[in-house]
């Protein structure tokens, strides 16, 4: 279906037409239509990047009455970031319906900006749940005559745990209005608002293997002191490259996000120890083009809409597969190809093998780039910008000079020079580097080899030498600056690592609470906040429930070392002098 057999105003259709909007994405099939002619709700499951905001923005914009200046709409949503980009958006959909006024409210700006917005009059509101529920509080924003309601990415908001700013919200909106819900995925928390605020949905689903079609999905197997060279050699092959590195700690961010930059690459991170105007500065030199790499952390990264991202790379897996189809689904957008990367070590098989299960897809080995390849392909690349750059007429008076000065050299020699000068830096990287795929190779052969050795042992003798590894250091202690916490729930009460971050929220109150490494194993589990919000973790757990379990929730201490695990379990000698010299005297005296 094309968009301009829509039964969409002319003023809309003129702004498609400039955005060269043709064909419909299937979220849009199934949905645009449905609320032109509808005013059921509806759940609509779909995943990042395949549409959603002009599924449910243009026929909203479609229903506006402007001379009505009041809230006709709220569109929620997780992010600062998400509610910008969804603003953005209507705002090109809506561009030729001047008297329409759309407002984006969000913390970490100017609320008086904010409210001298919504005083002027705002037909739709799209906002983050604490900045909206500030604004209902002042008395400056009021939702008693919206007749849509739009929650887009419902289960991140809950994650992050939005539940009750959510339920406060719902509760000051009509009862009679379009209920619109956008989800990735449909949790028990999710189900609980559709029972609880929609009235009989209507269910729209896209299936996770159509909204990924546009994207191949790559891994390389690398020995783990190789990833972060595997991840230069992918940059490398790829000089166009415009993509997210995905990491799993702040720390893992901030490194990688140096040394790539010490290796001349237009990168930067984006992670939890960014203030909001840091954090707005990274993504507008991202959003420009002017970093070309963002390593950033899966909860930094929500709610970055970018259509134009051309790959997506993995350097750390996430622990949930769901987590890896939403990194996927942030290239490939719209209709455009993408390629998502796992840079992987060999006991992470069993993952990768989970993650082919749930994208129900091959995933495609690679080889790691060689110096050589890599050199070659940035040679073409140079090649080709300078055959289709073109050439600027204010040059011409300087032709006579560059003609003179390289009047001794051949054209040949003159290339080398040219390609010599811009290609140096890489030439010098790669003269002599190996072969990463032999090292890996090796490794494997390696281990299979030790592996036959050890049966071999075992075989040809009846006792086996038991080995016991020293604990390291670092086990059970939290990163510096970082306190490490107990909790009484994992895997046997369905804890997943966005659950315990909504966990961590809801309870606080506290949304800028930073935090660090979370292992979840099966009956419970540990996170790492940092040090000076211990006693808002501590108070904030008591007296609450997570599936029916009561939390219990304390500070960790790190094991005991084996030295001190020894001297604990060591028992001191007694010497009880006076006994032993009643003895010998008894002995005495029978002699």
């Amino acid at each position: 279906m094309k968009f301009n057999e829509l039964d969409l105003n002319r003023n809309i259709q003129k702004s498609l037409k400039d955005l060269e909007f043709i064909n419909l994405t299937e979220i849009q099939e199934k949905t645009i239509p449905f609320l032109l002619n509808s005013k059921n709700d509806i759940i609509g499951l779909a995943q990042t990047g395949t549409g959603k905001t002009a599924a449910f923005g243009l026929p909203i914009i479609n229903s506006i009455s402007l001379k009505d200046k009041y809230p006709q709409a709220i569109i929620l949503c997780p992010t600062r970031e998400l509610c910008i980009q969804i603003t953005k958006d209507l705002n090109s959909y809506s561009k030729y319906e001047e008297k329409l006024r759309i407002t984006s409210i969000y913390g970490g700006a100017n609320i008086q900006t904010q409210i001298k917005s919504l005083e002027k009059g705002s037909h739709i509101i799209v906002g983050t749940p604490g900045r909206v529920i500030d604004l209902i509080k002042r008395r400056k924003l009021k939702l008693s005559q919206i007749d849509h309601l739009v929650l887009d990415e419902a289960d991140e908001m809950l994650n992050m745990g939005f539940k009750e700013d959510l339920d406060t919200i719902l509760k000051k909106t009509p009862s009679e209005k379009q209920n619109l819900l956008f989800s990735a995925t449909m949790p028990k928390e999710v189900l609980r608002i559709t029972k609880n605020y929609m009235n009989n949905p209507d269910h729209i689903e896209v299936e996770k293997k159509e909204s990924l079609k546009n994207i191949e999905h790559h891994y390389y197997m690398v020995n783990a002191k190789d990833k972060y060279k595997t991840l230069r050699r992918i940059c490398d092959i790829n000089p166009e490259i415009y993509g997210i590195v995905f990491c799993r700690t702040r720390r893992d961010t901030r490194e990688i996000a140096e040394k790539l930059s010490k290796n001349n690459y237009n990168a930067d991170s984006l992670h939890g120890d960014l203030s909001q105007s840091q954090r707005d500065h990274v993504m507008k030199r991202f959003r420009q083009k002017n970093i070309q790499i963002l390593v950033a952390t899966d909860v930094a990264a929500r709610g970055i809409d970018i259509n134009d991202l051309s790959h997506v790379i993995n350097y750390n897996l996430p622990d949930d597969n769901e987590v890896y189809i939403h990194r996927a689904g942030r290239t490939g957008r719209i209709g455009k190809k993408g390629i998502s990367i796992i840079i992987a070590h060999s006991r992470e098989n069993r993952k990768l093998k989970s993650i082919e299960k749930i994208l129900q897809k091959k995933l495609l080995p690679q080889e790691i780039p060689t110096g050589a390849d890599i050199c070659k392909k940035q040679l073409f690349s140079k090649i080709e910008k300078i055959i289709n750059t073109k050439t600027n007429k204010d040059i011409d008076e300087f032709t006579p000079l560059i003609e003179e000065m390289t009047s001794d050299l051949d054209k040949t020699h003159l290339i080398k020079k040219i390609i010599s000068l811009e290609l140096h830096n890489l030439i010098s990287v790669y003269k002599n580097a190996p072969d990463l795929n032999k090292d890996i190779n090796n490794k494997t052969n390696r281990k299979q080899k030790r592996t036959q050795n050890r049966n071999k042992l075992n075989n040809n003798s009846s006792r086996s030498n038991k080995q016991h590894k020293e604990p390291k250091e670092n086990i059970g202690k939290a990163e510096k600056g970082y306190s490490r916490f107990f909790i009484n729930i994992g895997k046997k009460q369905d804890l997943e690592s966005h659950n315990l971050i909504g966990l961590i929220n809801e309870n606080t109150r506290n949304r800028n609470i930073n935090i660090g490494k979370i292992d979840i194993m099966r009956k419970f589990s540990f996170f790492e906040v940092e040090n000076k919000h211990e006693e808002e973790i501590l108070t904030g757990f008591k007296k609450t429930k997570f599936n029916g379990t009561k939390l219990k929730v304390e500070i960790s201490k790190p094991p005991p070392t084996e030295k001190e695990t020894i001297e604990k379990n060591r028992k001191p000698r007694k010497k009880n002098r006076t006994s032993r010299n009643k003895n010998k005297g008894k002995r005495k005296q029978k002699r």
